[in-house]
């Protein structure tokens, strides 16, 4: 569960390491660095998207202890370099979305909120969004601020085809098919940039690969037919009015402009009925805008240092 180094990607200086136990007792990867800038501002956490890993936000963990912050981050059940659930380690798996917010407790509680200076925010991103927001009624007294890039509000299908997918993955669970992945799904981890979805910046798709390339431990193929379903239970309820007025948490949301992984449409719409949330478009970028080109992430830091309290200073 060490951290991987690459010539293009090396840990940054003062990185602390660890494990932290769930109350599954479940071993969850995490790291920790203090800030390099001032004045201090607090502490942020990294909630990171499926399939990705702590290594891929070196970049974002710099930028932000410029800005004076501590940041943590952690790798959630399943992938990078905490503990895997199945056999074959390269599927996906959860078996309900509660699992992910127990990671994201046991990080908060015993590394973020018991080491770190207040006030604390949330940097979440798609999978990672979901998580926060069916997290949020234990996030309420733990966490001031979240920014959420491409959260997964919904996936990029239409009605009809989530309406079908849906029925699938709850006829494939009832009939012991839970662990297998999706239909069409597989353990490829490394990714083609030509017709990616990800990102157009060419440099940071390749430091992705390569970190994956020298430590394929870290990767992740396809998810479970019960991820799938896990997820579509926990987006359902993200459309309830009980949801959307009695969510605590006050968050910034950024969709991308071309995201062809989760949905923007719906993203924006349930901003619209969330009192708790506000929406920007980030107009062009593509799936991770944290791993996009300058242009759009500057858009990012721009939205965060607006919204962040004491960010800008």
């Amino acid at each position: 569960m060490v951290l991987v180094d690459t010539d293009f990607n090396r840990i940054p200086e003062g990185t602390q390491s660890g494990v932290v136990e769930t109350e599954d007792h479940i071993k969850i990867r995490w790291a920790r660095w203090a800030p390099t800038g001032s004045p201090l501002k607090g502490t942020v956490t990294i909630v990171q998207g499926r399939t990705e890993f702590i290594e891929k936000y070196f970049e974002v963990v710099e930028e932000l202890r410029a800005r004076g912050f501590y940041v943590v981050a952690f790798d959630f059940r399943g992938q990078g370099g905490s503990q895997r659930l199945l056999k074959n380690e390269r599927r996906g798996h959860v078996e309900n979305f509660d699992e992910f917010a127990l990671d994201l407790h046991a990080v908060l509680d015993n590394v973020s909120l018991s080491d770190c200076p207040g006030p604390h925010f949330l940097l979440a991103h798609s999978t990672g969004g979901a998580v926060v927001m069916h997290a949020n009624r234990r996030l309420k007294t733990k966490i001031d601020r979240a920014i959420m890039t491409a959260p997964l509000v919904g996936l990029a299908m239409n009605g009809r085809a989530r309406r079908l997918a849906g029925a699938l993955a709850k006829s494939l669970v009832w009939i012991g098919l839970g662990n297998a992945f999706v239909p069409g799904g597989n353990d490829k981890i490394l990714l083609d940039y030509d017709g990616n979805t990800l990102t157009s910046d060419k440099d940071r798709f390749k430091r992705m690969n390569d970190i994956l390339v020298q430590a394929p431990q870290l990767g992740l193929g396809s998810p479970t037919v019960s991820w799938f379903r896990a997820m579509g239970l926990a987006t359902e309820k993200f459309k309830e009015p009980d949801f959307q007025l009695g969510f605590g948490v006050p968050s910034l949301v950024l969709g991308a402009g071309k995201d062809e992984i989760v949905s923007t449409d719906d993203a924006e719409e349930l901003c619209r009925s969330c009192p708790g949330m506000s929406f920007v478009e980030i107009r062009g970028s593509r799936h991770e805008i944290l791993m996009e080109r300058d242009p759009y992430r500057e858009q990012f830091w721009a939205a965060f240092d607006a919204f962040i309290p004491g960010s800008a200073e």
